[in-house]
């Protein structure tokens, strides 16, 4: 499904389906201190219904599937949700993967105790999901924001990546990240309290091919690239990754969560 949204990379097109494929087997990289983080406050365990909205392949609840919570998993790519499904499948897994947009959840009132949305919350419609999310929520329910980007001007492995994806993609709106708390709209407060916030340094280890496939699923490449520039980028990153970059390294990162509180 094509997405165009003013306020993404100057309204560049984009489908995370045709990149479905590289986004199952590369971008599941979210250290082991993710999860914990999350487990240790006492979040998506022990039989608490969970909603996963924006869930791609299914990193998350996949991930914390044997943390014991009944996780459901959204997304508005088909593509996306085929492939959370194959590999929930695969592992066993019993997790409800649906196709659909968070702007269109139509679940029943107090469904959930905690709703989830990792690297996706800044896509939504605030104005039209935040209200959704509240009526979806359980008493005293959860909204988890959960966000994770490497950091260009402190790594030259990932600085020589991005400057590539600008190259081809100049108007894409995912570079020059910084360390920050996440962004939360005016309208959440309407329905929502801020309970906890925390933002923290991550080393994610990679090989020379799946920090190649890494970035070719990003939005800025796999996800809006015609054929012709994507072969064009991949030949150059390859060439940059063997002038500059070890067999195996570590990429730093910053990762950021913010925990809300139905009121």
């Amino acid at each position: 499904m094509e997405i165009i949204n003013e306020k993404i990379d100057a309204g560049k097109a984009f489908d995370w389906g045709r990149t479905s494929e590289e986004y199952a087997r590369y971008r599941d990289i979210y250290p082991e201190e993710f999860y914990r983080k999350i487990v240790d406050r006492g979040l998506c365990t022990d039989g608490q219904e969970v909603l996963d909205i924006g869930t791609g392949t299914g990193v998350l609840p996949r991930n914390m599937y044997r943390f014991n919570a009944h996780w459901t998993g959204t997304d508005i790519s088909g593509e996306q949700i085929a492939q959370a499904k194959r590999l929930a499948d695969e592992s066993g897994m019993k997790i409800d993967f649906r196709t659909v947009s968070a702007e269109q959840l139509d679940y029943p009132d107090a469904s959930f105790d905690v709703i989830t949305a990792c690297q996706c919350f800044f896509y939504f419609d605030h104005e039209k999901v935040l209200p959704k999310l509240a009526r979806l929520l359980k008493p005293n329910g959860r909204l988890l924001i959960l966000y994770m980007a490497w950091l260009p001007s402190e790594d030259v492995i990932a600085g020589k990546s991005e400057a590539l994806v600008l190259k081809y993609s100049p108007s894409w709106s995912g570079a020059g990240e910084t360390r920050h708390p996440i962004t939360i709209p005016d309208a959440a407060y309407n329905w929502f309290e801020p309970e906890d916030r925390e933002e923290y340094d991550l080393y994610v280890p990679f090989t020379k091919e799946s920090w190649h496939g890494r970035m070719r699923a990003c939005r800025g490449v796999g996800a809006s690239l015609s054929k012709d520039e994507l072969d064009k980028w991949d030949a150059e990153h390859r060439e940059m990754l063997d002038r500059t970059a070890p067999d195996r390294f570590e990429v730093l990162h910053y990762a950021s969560m913010a925990i809300l509180r139905k009121k």
